[in-house]
């Protein structure tokens, strides 16, 4: 069982940024790959970006994302990020952190964080 707990939510106005941090219990974090989604009210969650495990650290990006977000991982402290410049309010909802072994069938979902974004 891996425990992600997410934080860095809370309210902004439009335009501005936040930074999403999700802490895994897993020795090895490194191998997994993390991903980060969200879910605004009456909508299904839908994935925002993701950061392959492994030696590759590939990323990919959701296109009403690209150029606004950033995803980055730093496996000595099992941490995965979630940089987020330029939002606006479709922004707005709870981001939830996903960890996955990819081909075991294996993944973890973290609580989620509120992310706000309000004039």
């Amino acid at each position: 069982q891996v425990q992600l707990v997410e934080s860095g939510g809370g309210s902004v106005q439009p335009g501005g940024s936040l930074r999403l941090s999700c802490a895994a219990s897993t020795p090895i974090f490194s191998i997994y790959t993390m991903s980060w989604y969200r879910q605004a009210p009456g909508k299904q969650r839908e994935l925002v970006a993701l950061i392959i495990g492994g030696r590759g650290d590939s990323t990919n990006y959701a296109e009403f994302v690209k150029g606004r977000f950033t995803i980055s991982r730093d496996n000595a402290k099992k941490t995965v990020y979630l940089q987020m410049n330029s939002l606006k309010p479709e922004d707005t909802a709870v981001y939830y952190c996903k960890a996955e072994r990819v081909l075991t069938g294996l993944y973890y979902w973290g609580k989620g964080t509120l992310v706000t974004v309000s004039s």
